[in-house]
């Protein structure tokens, strides 16, 4: 919801992203005022952050790694003193910009409050502001209108903070273009492999050497401890497939918020887009708008050529080969200025002037409207009933959490009562090891560990009820049990002798290909077979990074040039560089736009790095890193 109102230049939303808001910056009175000026685990400029603190944040942290990461999340990530480090120097950062702020004096008027939030999409019905929407929002995000300005009003203040020194990025356009002739640089070459396959036959193993490796690397070829387990589950998914709801409360709920359904205007419309960056410069500009004036001439002496004249000349990759067709869309889906041309136009088959937005110039054709309406409760009846059991559900498991862990502890010596009780399948698992990467949920630390406790394994009881997250607990309970064990020299032997014969193979492999790159750099003759030539870019799609780096890291002052690389477990390969390719910079060209916002990207971290580390100057930042280290016992 905060995106939403993060509007403000590119340079501004990098330096957003720097600092991962945990709360939606609280405000600056909240992180100045009522702490500690000590006993935390870091002081900043006479303030304090204290423990809990710590600790809530590293708990948010772990909860966004959680929902990006989904099934691979392992917790065990952020119970690393580099992860613990992170956090704290994440609220470090927040704290040295909150005061720096209130030291500055930063404010933002009522009326900027106002009109801030009255332009976010997710408050608006037909494109303007409503009450009811805002409060119905506010609420579904467990939000008081109070508390939700609070948090605003001190977000616009930090981009106010953020803005004054996003000011100071200027991107030199010689270095743009450096960037962009080497980053688009082609190299012709061709190729020729040395596998390690021909040099099999060369290798000749000693008896021993596949018992020396046995002897050497037992730990390679132990079985880890195993076991097969029965679980249970009670999340808000298994509490709502025991749930209906009435359609009479559905219906209930669809009238008692019809602003809910009511669906507004939607336009159809086709566009032209030449692409020009707002900071590319006047001339760039100027060549960008004078391309778009032209084609709308074109369109408006012909314009059953739209369709034809946007897949020719249309930068928009996404609607160009339909004709510049974008589909049907309402107000807050497209950039403001695009908006307002769109919804400008009165009939369909009208034409707008060209409208400049972020992305560049626009062309727009208006080709079919959607009046506004309110869905027929047939129509949403089954999401409202999905909503409302959503509801139900997270209210029922809460008061189901004690009693489904309570009963797992006191009839530890079996999970039936506790399915029969709260209505859940037993499930079992296939063998499991602790180490690895189990499936969920036993990718939970705390429950594979409870698992293979003393515990659970000599005396079969249930684990206690284990909170994996995302509104799920977990219990336990051993079936099988193997424990871990040596697999014999013999059954690994042919294993070991393979490995071993390759890995002498690409060493000759590997010796014969530097031999013969030596010999081709000193201009001596090599008879090679080489393979077609192809012309090849950095980032070329199907080509390993390593062979990549070491064709575009051969000197080219002399062609044709030469490269060899390693190819792990496989051999060597060599390249003949025949040619050398760098496209001159065009001002009109996505991708040079894309680089200038790359390098933007990199002076912006240097430049708020710089300001952070004054900052840290400034107020005297100390760190009791000993306190830290200690809770990652806890």
């Amino acid at each position: 919801m905060f995106d939403a109102v993060r509007n403000n230049k590119k340079v501004v939303q990098i330096f957003l992203l720097m600092i991962t808001l945990p709360f939606a910056f609280f405000g600056v009175e909240s992180y100045v005022k009522n702490v500690g000026s000590g006993g935390g685990v870091a002081t900043i400029g006479g303030t304090s952050i204290q423990l809990g603190e710590f600790q809530q944040a590293m708990r948010e942290q772990q909860e966004r790694m959680r929902a990006a990461l989904g099934s691979n999340f392992n917790p065990a990530m952020m119970d690393t003193p580099e992860a613990r480090r992170a956090v704290l120097e994440n609220l470090v950062n927040q704290r040295l910009l909150a005061l720096d702020a209130q030291k500055l004096r930063l404010s933002v008027s009522d009326v900027t409050l106002r009109e801030t939030i009255a332009a976010v999409p997710a408050f608006q019905e037909n494109g303007q502001f409503s009450l009811p929407r805002y409060e119905a929002v506010l609420k579904a995000q467990g939000m008081t209108q109070p508390v939700f300005e609070n948090r605003l009003r001190h977000d616009l203040a930090l981009q106010q903070l953020l803005g004054a020194v996003a000011e100071g990025v200027m991107v030199p356009q010689g270095s743009v273009d450096q960037v962009y002739a080497v980053q688009l640089e082609e190299r012709t070459v061709s190729e020729v492999r040395l596998p390690a396959s021909q040099f099999a036959a060369a290798v000749k193993l000693g008896d021993d050497a596949a018992r020396k490796f046995y002897d050497a690397e037992r730990k390679r070829f132990e079985m880890p401890a195993q076991l097969k387990a029965e679980y249970v589950v009670l999340s808000k998914d298994a509490v709502a497939e025991q749930l209906s709801i009435a359609e009479a409360d559905v219906r209930k709920e669809y009238d008692a918020h019809p602003e809910r359904f009511s669906q507004g205007e939607e336009r159809r419309v086709s566009h032209i887009l030449i692409q020009a960056d707002k900071s590319a410069g006047d001339a760039a500009l100027k060549t960008a708008k004078e391309k778009a004036e032209v084609l709308l001439k074109q369109v408006a002496a012909k314009p059953d050529d739209f369709a034809r004249l946007a897949r020719e000349n249309s930068q928009d990759p996404g609607s160009a080969e339909k004709g510049g067709d974008l589909g049907f869309f309402g107000r807050g889906a497209m950039v403001k200025e695009f908006e307002d041309a769109a919804f400008g136009l009165k009939k369909e088959g009208e034409l707008s002037g060209v409208v400049q937005s972020d992305f560049g110039f626009h062309i727009i054709k208006l080709t079919a409207v959607k009046a506004s309406k309110t869905r027929p409760f047939d129509e949403v009846k089954g999401e409202i009933a999905a909503e409302l059991k959503r509801n139900e559900a997270a209210r029922k498991y809460a008061e189901l959490v004690e009693g489904f862990t309570n009963t797992v502890y006191e009839q530890a010596d079996s999970l039936k009562p506790t399915a029969d009780k709260f209505k859940l399948a037993i499930q079992t698992t296939d063998w499991l090891a602790q180490s690895g990467n189990p499936p969920a949920p036993f990718n939970n630390e705390k429950l594979i560990g409870e698992l293979f406790s003393e515990d659970a394994l000599k005396n079969k009881r249930n684990t206690n009820a284990v909170d994996v997250g995302n509104g799920t607990l977990v219990a336990a309970r051993v079936l099988e049990y193997k424990a871990a064990a040596l697999k014999s020299f013999e059954e690994v032997k042919p294993v070991i002798e393979k490995a071993l014969a390759n890995e002498e193979a690409v060493k000759l492999a590997e010796k014969d290909g530097e031999a013969k790159l030596a010999q081709l750099v000193k201009g001596d003759a090599v008879a090679l077979q080489w393979g077609p030539s192809r012309a090849i870019s950095r980032s070329e799609p199907g080509v390993q990074p390593e062979l990549l780096r070491a064709v575009f890291r051969a000197s080219t002052d002399k062609l044709p040039a030469y490269a060899g690389v390693k190819v792990p477990g496989a051999g060597y390969a060599l390249y003949r560089i025949e040619k050398v390719s760098r496209p001159a910079a065009k001002d009109d060209d996505p991708r040079r736009a894309a680089i200038k916002q790359q390098y933007a990207r990199v002076l912006a971290e240097q430049d708020f790095g710089a300001y952070i580390a004054a900052l840290r100057k400034r107020y005297d930042v100390k760190v009791n890193y000993s306190l830290l280290e200690e809770q990652k016992d806890k």
